[in-house]
């Protein structure tokens, strides 16, 4: 999960890592108010989930409480590389020396957590790492040691920070490998770290990725989502603890078994291409151990999704009886229709392994006018296609 900049600054503040005072507004007069707090003087930065805000216009200078309310009204609902501006930090402001960068985050390709410092922050940073890499100090970091304070001194040696603010840089190093560690992050970032004129070394922007594999650890992260982003479908679907991703398509996908899912999702894509290019609408995966309950929930969310015209059921059984499958396939049907909703969209049945045989009597017994079983992957994504493109 990443984290708005705002976010990102309270984590940094919570774990001492030097920040300045920063206010959120999503109107142009909460703006106002916010800037009246910290002074007058404020820096107006739109909050988005992406880089190169500062070219785009969606960062400025306000130099009284009412002109940060004037830029407040021009950035919100600002579109800023497809993302929309809904709401603004007013951050205090500092008479920046010079800008640095540094980071920490997680190195898939070499299996261990890599630090990047360089001396040239600020907004060419990604110039600096595509023209002059020598200047980007990449340092990997043990997770068993960790940035301790021999490991920040070889970062800031490395990265080549001048010798009067090294000390502070290293302090701050530490503090950056503690919101890392402490928060379950995949990624922390400071672009610029800057040395202001009165020698202070404070971080000014940051961006912080989020492990969602760790939320369990971290109830308090739960506050830090994005709702108005979040699609409803995948929220619905995360309170039922389903692997549910939506998709554009119009196929609902359900299967067990995250491999299958995936080939499913590549057959019926290919079989769609005759029926007039319809693809899958999602991806979910009901796991190897799937209750009744579970497939009923997942058939929920599916039969929920108004782009979706027809449903894929492709089960392997293993872990997942082939019968538990039809049963929840009956007591999904059921329960939408308890509810007062209608199921008319198509359901392509295919079951095979553990108990397949068992799950079929099953369906052919509950008599679903909706349910349509068909043996074969192929033949089932052929099926479903067809459906959906009627």
């Amino acid at each position: 999960m990443d984290l708005f900049e705002y976010q990102a600054r309270d984590l940094f503040a919570k774990h001492g890592v030097p920040v300045l005072g920063g206010l959120v507004a999503e109107t142009p007069a909460e703006a106002r108010a916010a800037a009246e707090k910290l002074g007058g003087r404020v820096v107006v930065k739109a909050q988005v989930k992406v880089g190169g805000r500062g070219k785009a216009g969606g960062v400025k200078l306000a130099e009284t409480a009412e002109e940060a309310e004037k830029l407040a009204e021009q950035i919100l609902g600002m579109d800023i590389k497809g993302h929309t501006v809904r709401r603004v930090m007013l951050a205090q402001t500092a008479d920046i020396e010079t800008e640095f960068y540094c980071s920490f985050l997680l190195d898939r390709t070499n299996r261990t957590f890599l630090a990047m410092a360089t001396t040239q922050g600020g907004m060419d940073v990604e110039q600096v790492a595509a023209e002059t890499p020598h200047l980007l100090a990449k340092i990997p970091v043990d997770a068993n040691v960790g940035c301790d304070a021999a490991k920040a001194a070889e970062i800031v040696q490395a990265a080549g920070f001048p010798a009067e603010v090294a000390p502070d840089v290293e302090a701050v190093l530490q503090k950056l490998w503690t919101v890392f560690r402490e928060e379950d992050a995949t990624l922390v970032e400071v672009n610029p770290l800057v040395k202001t004129t009165e020698g202070v070394i404070m971080a000014l922007d940051g961006k912080v990725s989020l492990d969602e594999n760790a939320d369990f650890r971290h109830a308090d992260h739960e506050a830090l989502v994005d709702k108005s982003a979040v699609d409803p479908l995948e929220q619905k679907a995360k309170e039922k603890n389903l692997n549910y991703v939506k998709l554009d398509g119009e196929i609902g996908i359900i299967g067990n078994g995250a491999g299958l899912v995936m080939s499913t999702l590549d057959v019926v894509a290919y079989a769609g291409e005759a029926h007039g290019g319809v693809k899958p609408a999602n991806f979910l995966d009901i796991g190897g151990g799937a209750s009744a309950e579970v497939m009923a929930n997942g058939l929920d969310i599916i039969l929920g999704d108004p782009a979706v015209k027809s449903v894929f059921v492709n089960v392997f059984g293993g872990i997942t009886a082939c019968d538990a499958v039809a049963n929840g396939i009956v007591q999904a049907i059921a329960l939408l229709e308890g509810q007062g909703q209608t199921v008319n969209k198509p359901l392509v049945v295919r079951l095979d392994g553990n108990n397949a045989e068992e799950g079929r009597r099953i369906l052919n017994d509950a008599n679903l006018s909706v349910v349509e079983m068909v043996d074969t992957m192929d033949g089932a994504a052929a099926r479903v296609a067809e459906l959906a493109a009627r």
